[in-house]
C-alpha cells in the first residue's frame, strides 16, 4: 500500500482512538476534539516515525526521478 495512505489511516486512527479514550474518560464538550487532537499529535510523533519516514523516502524519490527528466 502506498506509503502516504498507510500514514494517513494511522493518524486518523490515531485520533479516533485518542477521541474514544478521552469521551469514556469523562470529557465530552468542545475541548474533547482539541485535545483529541493534541493527544493524537503526541502520539503519532513516537508511534508512526517509520511510516514517516517511508513517506518522506517516497517523496525524495519522486522529486529525484521529476528531476532527471
Amino acid at each position: 500500500m502506498h506509503p502516504v495512505v498507510v500514514y494517513t489511516l494511522s493518524r486518523l486512527g490515531l485520533f479516533a482512538v485518542a477521541l474514544g479514550v478521552l469521551y469514556l474518560v469523562g470529557l465530552r464538550s468542545y475541548p474533547l476534539l482539541l485535545f483529541a487532537f493534541l493527544v493524537s499529535g503526541l502520539a503519532s510523533y513516537v508511534l508512526l516515525s517509520k511510516q514517516r519516514d517511508a513517506v518522506s523516502e517516497r517523496l525524495a524519490v519522486k522529486r529525484r526521478a521529476a528531476g532527471k527528466d
